[in-house]
């Protein structure tokens, strides 16, 4: 089991009992989140930026690796739609990547 926490969004916490599962999927299944591409690792609307527990998420994929070297995604963001998660994290939405329907604190 593992507890995700999105700091900027009320400190909304989601639990998360399949390792196996993606973090985008846990994330959908509580509150909306941005994914442009259908979670095919084609885009990086679905990043959310890691700020804690980051040795609970599974190893970067070849996607995430690209995205990086194109300096697309910081070494601190990782694709939702690409990564599991093992463990409690902290994470926040990037602000170009927040849906207006929903309530964020900076």
């Amino acid at each position: 089991m593992a507890i995700i926490t999105i700091d900027n969004l009320q400190s909304k916490r989601i639990i998360s009992k399949d390792k196996s599962e993606k973090l985008l999927d846990v994330l959908l299944k509580e509150t909306d989140w941005m994914h442009a591409c259908g979670a095919k690792g084609k885009c990086t609307t679905c990043k959310a930026m890691v700020m804690e527990g980051e040795e609970y998420l599974s190893s970067r994929t070849e996607v995430e690796e690209k995205y990086l070297e194109m300096q697309k995604l910081r070494t601190d963001e990782r694709l939702t739609c690409q990564v599991s998660v093992y463990g409690d994290i902290r994470i926040r939405v990037p602000k170009q990547y927040q849906l207006p329907h929903l309530t964020y604190s900076e």
